[in-house]
């Protein structure tokens, strides 16, 4: 979307300003004061509102003010004498009075367009990223201070759920220490991502921050770092690292700020990411609280994917841990949210990963495995991906591939809310591969993270009896019965369904022991 008014265009996405075919440059505050008054061109912008989204409440002068507006002015062609672009109201604002047009229908424009910083509950997240700032660095390896953020805005702009701004635009805020909400006002970003790369005699590092706009807050930051001779290992780490971090944290806090807000005042998104935050925590109320949240999205936005490939998880839920009476009709809820999540859009790494999930409830693996992998080709980072595609492949008997998928999974993210769900797959794995001493260790772990529910228990029970740790198993039995009265071994074979017949028999004798 820009703005057309007069021999002008203005285009906020990408932060410029033209005139007829050349580019007017302008302060980024003064460009940022523009983009406000022509984005409210239908009405008056109070001095409050201005002082608000240009300074960020900081105590300016009136001065102050009337000096960018007056650049503004002078930018499009007017004067304080005749005002026919930008109008002053004498004691309360200003107003852009000059015919504005939009290059897309107003409709449109209002639900594309990036969502102002300090409005967090509204649209789909979206993040800057700045340049890296160089310490240190000699010329040929400073390149890499834009070389980075450069890839890493390719590899964010295949994560569906997340607008990431043009590196032309984000690019023009090259200072060594940007302002941050300014930037985030100018471009329309939720998130800003800065950097700081640095080199010694022999190793180059990357400090990374991850910036809400809304509240100037830092919500993750890490370093990385590798030899001088290792460029490109590190270029690969830091995007690799980034991108898995941004599903994590960016969701983690989107819930967070819509939790501060009344239901009825959350918009779609909103309501997804509140969804989200329940849907890992696998309880019966927690599973409805998700499937509420993700329903109400699907009716603000029918046409919004994820929130049905969330509904689909939310019935893959309900059938696969049996938190509800009706299975069948969960089984073919699973599928059909997911076929609908796919029909509006089939890119959607989540939707794919939805679909082959709901293939694991009709134990058509070899489909699960085409569609799990499907979602990891779009998204080399899915991490969750990688796990479930480990589970088919541990399923199936293929145990190297087992062993590849989980590394790759942990590796891309060690702090997963499914990493439960990895330990337990390991230990299934050493089960079938007949170490039962490592299949316990794999198995009391997966049981002992945060978030497990009855089945880990299950498998960590069933491992360490193979193992002969049989108080241990004792220990598990009991944790499984507390979560859930009714388990039993059909339920542990309908969630694991192994088609390898010796594990599987000593897998049943072992439940069966047990009294399941």
């Amino acid at each position: 979307m820009a703005w057309i008014f007069g021999d002008f265009r203005l285009d906020p996405e990408r932060f410029e300003l033209f005139c007829g075919a050349e580019l007017v440059r302008l302060e980024p505050q003064v460009l940022a004061l523009l983009c406000l008054l022509v984005r409210h061109h239908d009405r008056m912008v109070t001095k409050d509102e201005i002082v608000e989204k240009i300074w960020h409440g900081q105590s300016v002068s009136d001065a102050s003010i009337s000096s960018r507006i007056r650049s503004a002015r002078q930018a499009v062609g007017d004067d304080g004498h005749h005002q026919t672009t930008i109008r002053t109201v004498h004691g309360r604002g200003f107003r852009f009075v000059a015919e504005v047009v939009e290059t897309a229908p107003a409709q449109a424009a209002k639900a594309t367009a990036p969502p102002e910083p300090n409005s967090p509950l509204t649209g789909r997240p979206s993040i800057a990223i700045l340049p890296f700032r160089p310490l240190a660095m000699t010329p040929e390896l400073a390149i890499l201070a834009d070389a980075i953020p450069y890839e890493i805005i390719q590899a964010l702009s295949r994560l569906r759920w997340l607008a990431v701004i043009a590196r032309g635009s984000s690019f023009r805020f090259r200072k060594p220490d940007p302002d941050l909400e300014l930037v985030a006002t100018a471009l329309g970003a939720r998130y800003v991502l800065s950097g700081i790369i640095e080199a010694n005699v022999s190793r180059l590092a990357v400090t990374l921050e991850l910036s809400d706009a809304s509240t100037n807050e830092v919500i993750w930051g890490d370093r990385i770092n590798a030899p001088l001779d290792a460029i490109d290992d590190l270029r690969s780490r830091v995007v690799e690292h980034l991108v898995t971090a941004l599903d994590v944290y960016i969701p983690l806090n989107e819930a967070r700020s819509s939790q501060m807000a009344a239901l009825e005042t959350l918009d779609a998104w909103a309501n997804y990411h509140l969804g989200l935050q329940h849907l890992y925590r696998f309880t019966t109320n927690d599973n409805q609280r998700a499937k509420g949240l993700f329903e109400r999205a699907v009716m603000l936005d029918p046409h919004f994917a994820r929130a049905h490939a969330g509904l689909s998880f939310t019935s893959f839920l309900e059938a696969f841990l049996h938190l509800g009476p009706h299975l069948k009709e969960a089984t073919r809820a699973a599928r059909h949210h997911a076929e609908r999540g796919l029909e509006l859009d089939s890119l959607d790494p989540f939707a794919n990963f939805t679909m082959g999930r709901s293939h694991w409830l009709t134990d058509d693996l070899d489909a699960a495995a085409e569609w799990l992998a499907r979602a990891t080709t779009l998204n080399p980072n899915y991490a969750q991906g990688f796990y479930s595609s480990a589970m088919t492949s541990m399923l199936t008997g293929n145990l190297a591939a087992t062993e590849v998928g989980l590394d790759t999974a942990l590796q891309l993210s060690p702090l997963d809310p499914l990493l439960y769900g990895m330990h337990g797959v390991r230990s299934q794995m050493f089960i079938q591969s007949g170490d039962y001493a490592a299949a316990a260790r794999w198995g009391d772990r997966a049981a002992a993270t945060p978030g497990a529910h009855y089945l880990i228990a299950m498998i960590a029970m069933v491992a360490n009896g193979l193992a002969g740790r049989h108080d241990t198993a004792a220990r598990w039995r009991q944790t499984v019965r507390q979560r859930k009265p009714d388990a039993s071994a059909a339920h542990y074979f309908a969630a694991f369904p192994t088609r390898d017949i010796v594990s599987r028999s000593l897998i049943a004798d072992e439940l069966c022991r047990h009294g399941f």
